[in-house]
């Protein structure tokens, strides 16, 4: 349960397949995660995905934060001249 979709396993060789593997599958998730939940009523998206889990309200939020957050650090990263790491702060 502490991990739904498996332990990461990296074969240390990203070949340029496995790169536009990686971007489609990045630029498809939107529509997919819209055509999901599109049409669930309030008491479905409001409930866990597994018990004491995000609710899908909760995780329909978190990944499009998450993955803007990366995006902004991995921009930061490439073009500040000293980069710091961006602490992740919550208020």
């Amino acid at each position: 349960m502490r991990y739904p979709i498996g332990n990461f396993h990296f074969t240390g060789q990203v070949t340029e397949s496995d790169r536009r593997r990686s971007i489609d599958i990045i630029e498809s998730t939107p529509a997919k995660m819209r055509a999901a939940i599109k049409g669930l009523a309030d008491k479905q998206l409001d409930t866990p995905y597994r018990p004491d889990g995000w609710t899908v309200r909760q995780l329909v939020h978190h990944v499009p934060d998450s993955h803007l957050n990366a995006y902004i650090r991995f921009k930061l990263a490439l073009t500040e001249q000293c980069s710091d790491i961006k602490a992740m702060t919550s208020n």
